[in-house]
């Protein structure tokens, strides 16, 4: 819960814009302050919640650009080279007549073969 606390705070801090009344470190400090407690008020409404659906992110905006930073997967190429170069050595001239279901599900032996 640290965790998600903590970069909550950051995402709140980094995007809310500061006000220049007073002195820079009342300001600064008192900025800091308030998003932490509007963070926490976030998070506590967040794990209150007990809908399943995604709607209740649009309302927790922190919570929103948390789970949009920790979730997105990064694009990688190697699993689909991998299954494509597996391919190419399965499906060969002597080969030429294989059905398709029956060409996916020897792909599929050769390359789960750590699992069966």
């Amino acid at each position: 819960m640290d965790y998600i606390k903590t970069h909550m705070e950051e995402e709140s801090a980094l995007s809310s814009p500061g006000s220049h009344s007073g002195s820079e470190e009342e300001d600064f400090f008192g900025l800091m302050k308030g998003n932490v407690h509007e963070t926490t008020k976030q998070l506590d409404a967040y794990l209150a919640n007990t809908s399943t659906s995604v709607d209740i992110l649009k309302s927790v905006p922190a919570a929103f650009n948390l789970s949009l930073k920790l979730n997105t997967p990064l694009p990688a190429s190697a699993a689909c080279e991998r299954m494509f170069s597996t391919a190419g050595h399965i499906f060969s001239a002597k080969r030429g007549r294989l059905g398709s279901k029956n060409f996916e599900n020897q792909i599929l032996l050769k390359l789960n073969k750590n699992y069966w």
